[in-house]
């Protein structure tokens, strides 16, 4: 049996708490056990604005919520500052950061098996002196480790990596480098081979320009550094594939002859698992030294408090995040 998961508090004026609560309620019977870094009193008061009923077990240690996961949602105390639901305050940030920071630290030292992060709202944190783009750079920062962690979004029938992420389309088109798509490929490779039981995963690599820029009629970038990168990548023994134009790799029959899609930028790769999969898409951290998933979704201020968020992005993650961690159990 695997260690709970952590399960991090996310935007308390977000859909965090309801999600996380309607995942306990719906789906408890098929989700490894997890706990959730939260303030008991706060998740008290809003099942009970929402006509709930929701148990809840304060738990002291993470080993706890084992025993107890079936019948109450297990919560180790953490505090916040009460706000409105829809309404970001800088006050509640320092609580948002230091959730994350709890769950990796029990991550890291084994009493959980993985960080679950619920969303954050970037500007509510940077009013606060957050640093950091996202949750991404700053979970890197946390692992202490040089090479940037990867953004996997996944789902049943899609993997995409995208090799630049939030950044302005032109900027990332200036960051591509054949080093930066092999360094990338690497790192890609040998997570889903430690994490997703993929013995040789089989990579696809797109174009950036339209039809892969057609012999250079249309773009230059796939001559001039992307088939290098194709080219070093199989001599490192991958199995890879491309550069692929990238209107026709999406499709059901094209996906059947990779495991991942490796993007070029943020929204080629984005928008084919959010058609696919728009409630189911899971974000996973790949070259982290631990196992960290998420909702493939943001904070949904618009709709916070109702009780209407759905909550199957989360349990996606909730569930991914068992299966690897039980994977990377068994292979030690």
């Amino acid at each position: 049996m695997i260690a709970p998961l952590a399960l991090s508090m996310g935007e308390p004026a977000g859909i965090g708490g309801e999600i996380t609560l309607k995942a306990w309620r719906d789906h408890r019977q098929d989700l490894p056990a997890f706990f959730v870094i939260d303030c008991p009193h706060r998740l008290s008061h809003l099942a009970n604005d929402l006509k709930w009923t929701v148990p809840l077990c304060l738990i002291s240690d993470p080993s706890e919520a084992l025993d107890v996961f079936q019948d109450a949602l297990p919560v180790l105390e953490h505090p916040v500052t009460a706000g409105t639901p829809g309404v970001i305050s800088k006050h509640t940030a320092k609580s948002v950061i230091s959730s994350i920071e709890r769950a990796v630290e029990l991550t890291q030292s084994g009493a959980a098996s993985a960080v679950v992060t619920n969303p954050i709202h970037k500007h509510a944190l940077k009013q606060s002196g957050f640093e950091f783009p996202g949750h991404t750079e700053f979970l890197a920062e946390l692992a202490g480790i040089e090479t940037p962690p990867i953004m996997m979004l996944a789902c049943d029938e899609l993997r995409v990596v995208p090799l630049t992420v939030h950044v302005a389309l032109k900027d990332a088109i200036a960051q591509l480098s054949a080093d930066l798509i092999v360094e990338k490929c690497l790192i890609t490779a040998q997570a889903l081979k430690d994490t997703a039981g993929l013995k040789n995963p089989r990579l696809a690599i797109a174009g950036l320009n339209p039809h892969a820029g057609e012999d250079g009629d249309m773009g230059r970038e796939e001559i001039d550094f992307i088939n290098a990168a194709v080219q070093r990548l199989k001599d490192h023994g991958l199995d890879v594939r491309g550069p692929l134009p990238p209107d026709t790799m999406f499709h059901k029959a094209a996906r059947q002859n990779y495991d991942v899609a490796m993007c070029m930028y943020h929204d080629q790769a984005l928008i084919p698992i959010k058609t696919l999969a728009f409630d189911l898409g899971v974000n996973v951290t790949l070259g982290l030294p631990f196992i960290r998933t998420s909702p493939d979704h943001g904070t949904a201020l618009n709709i916070a408090g109702q009780g209407i968020a759905s909550e199957t992005s989360l349990v996606a993650a909730l569930k991914m995040a068992g299966v690897m961690a039980q994977r990377k159990k068994d292979s030690l």
